[in-house]
């Protein structure tokens, strides 16, 4: 494997991550009645490739669930991740 192929993973591995700790993080906050993060935030994450983080941190924490655009946007933002993704690695 190459280093484009291992880069490209990475970035995905690393917004994944940040992403899924973001709405981990804002749940948390929810529930404490802390500072929040803003929903903004939180989908332009999931568009740069956190969409699966954002997916992910949906179901886990449950989390922005009950926001009809997180729920469309969320998964379409995770499929244009996995896509753009796959197609850097193969073009690779």
């Amino acid at each position: 494997m190459n280093a484009a192929r291992i880069g490209a993973l990475a970035v995905f591995a690393a917004m994944t991550a940040i992403t899924f700790a973001l709405f981990a993080y804002d749940k948390a906050s929810a529930k404490k009645g802390g500072r929040r993060i803003p929903e903004r935030l939180l989908l332009l994450c999931s568009f740069l490739l956190g969409g699966a983080g954002g997916l992910l941190g949906m179901l886990v924490c449950r989390h922005k669930t009950k926001h009809w655009y997180f729920c469309l946007l969320v998964p379409i933002f995770a499929a244009l991740s996995v896509v753009v993704v796959v197609v850097a690695v193969v073009m690779t």
